[in-house]
């Protein structure tokens, strides 16, 4: 059982630098179609002062902090066990390549169902831009199978 202490509990900041090249290969991973994530004149044409990101890079980009991972160390939640149940994002503000962001998330619910045999851990995240302006909220539920 994960101890509910953790509700509360602060993880990160997290910073991460917007890297063209990085949204490009995103795009194209996620099968994003649309030139105006891989064509920096579309992009501008279409209002962004640079590439924007894909609607879900973020959750990408706060993996690759490894934030959630030492999270998962410190409750003692084996990597094994979990599975990402849910995403949502709220975007506030353009976040286009060259941007660098920061992200601050915390627990905000710990909970259980089928007798134990599943434990749900609920983030939320803010996303604030180089100029400490918000541009997303992020929230996620990690299932942990037991």
């Amino acid at each position: 059982m994960i101890d509910r202490k953790w509700i509360g509990h602060q993880i990160g900041p997290s910073v991460l630098p917007i890297e063209r090249g990085r949204l490009k290969f995103f795009a194209k991973a996620i099968g994003e179609t649309s030139p105006v994530y891989t064509d920096e004149s579309v992009a501008r044409d279409a209002g962004y002062a640079d590439l924007p990101v894909p609607p879900t890079f973020l959750f990408a980009a706060e993996l690759d902090s490894g934030a959630m991972f030492e999270l998962f160390d410190l409750i003692g939640v084996p990597v094994s066990k979990i599975l990402h149940g849910e995403q949502r994002f709220e975007y506030l503000g353009p976040i286009v390549a060259g941007d660098t962001v920061r992200v601050s998330s915390r627990v905000t619910n710990i909970y259980e169902k089928k007798g134990g045999a599943l434990e749900f851990i609920e983030i939320e995240s803010d996303v604030f831009n180089q100029h400490d302006d918000p541009v997303a909220r992020m929230r996620s539920v990690t299932v942990v199978r037991n």
